[in-house]
């Protein structure tokens, strides 16, 4: 295949990623409103966790149930399932574009773990995006005006543990097999889930059991499509693409939702999408 067409192809399917993961976060959405949270959570974590594993032992056994470091994989689960509990709770109550431009502060905060943990060092181009960054949150969550959500605060604590997640995926990456971490990204959040769900577990209409599932194989056909895209061509290169699940969640706020998009939502994801790709440009030169 030439070159561009790989790249083509790659670009492809990352996009394709992004907007299926925000059509998961609108099924999320809408069962907040059928379901008690922790049963969004147990659908999306249960089902996403056992098409994974379906998947993975038709081509690679039981190979992806080892793992060299388990407890940097457990921990890497469990802070993605804090974020996304975070998230979730809040989406029961804020517009889905707002929460999706804030949860890309995630990215952001990356740049600045990395220099307190991992002792990296940055120039002042990366910390003037960072700043950047900052105040495209804040102009989305609007602070000091009478319109302020205060649950947005819940997505920038989701974020803080979606950039906690992204630190460990980047330790674990080429130290641990890649099935192995695909598998161990839900299935922590699933025991945990399955622990506290089950014993207070209200029946389900089948509209919401129908969503409950929906909202497990759109995240298994999501991480499906952006591991097709990194086959591709490198993450580092991708990665930006990703940033069409903001444009995606804008357009299904408006269309299923109903929910108005404000100015300073397309404003503050506009500054916060920059700082992201200059970040990941300064990093890639």
């Amino acid at each position: 295949m030439p070159r561009y067409s790989t790249l083509l192809a790659g670009i492809l399917f990352t996009l394709a990623a992004g907007c299926t993961f925000a059509v998961q976060d609108s099924i999320g959405k809408t069962l907040t409103g059928l379901v008690p949270l922790v049963q969004v959570l147990w659908g999306r974590y249960v089902f996403q966790t056992t098409i994974m594993a379906t998947a993975l032992s038709a081509t690679r056994g039981t190979a992806f149930l080892r793992t060299s470091h388990p407890v940097l994989q457990i921990l890497r689960g469990l802070c993605l399932l804090s974020a996304t509990s975070l998230m979730y709770a809040a989406l029961a109550y804020v517009p889905l574009a707002d929460a999706t431009a804030v949860i890309f502060f995630g990215p952001i905060l990356v740049t600045v773990f990395s220099v307190i943990f991992l002792k990296e060092r940055i120039g002042v181009h990366r910390i003037g995006a960072v700043a950047a960054g900052f105040a495209g949150m804040l102009v989305i969550i609007r602070p000091g005006l009478a319109s302020i959500e205060p649950r947005l605060f819940l997505v920038v604590l989701a974020a803080v543990f979606n950039a906690c997640y992204f630190l460990l995926t980047r330790r674990l990456s080429g130290r641990e097999d890649s099935a192995s971490t695909m598998f161990n990204t839900s299935a922590p959040g699933a025991v945990v889930l399955s622990a506290i769900a089950l014993p207070t577990w209200e029946t389900p209409s089948p509209t919401a059991v129908a969503l409950m599932v929906a909202i497990g194989c759109t995240g298994s056909l999501a991480h499906f499509l952006l591991v097709r895209g990194f086959a591709y061509a490198p993450a580092s290169l991708l990665s930006p693409f990703l940033y069409i699940q903001v444009l995606a969640a804008s357009i299904l706020t408006v269309v299923v939702f109903g929910d108005p998009l404000h100015l300073t939502t397309a404003v503050g994801a506009l500054i916060l999408v920059g700082s992201g790709l200059y970040i990941w440009w300064r990093e890639n030169r």
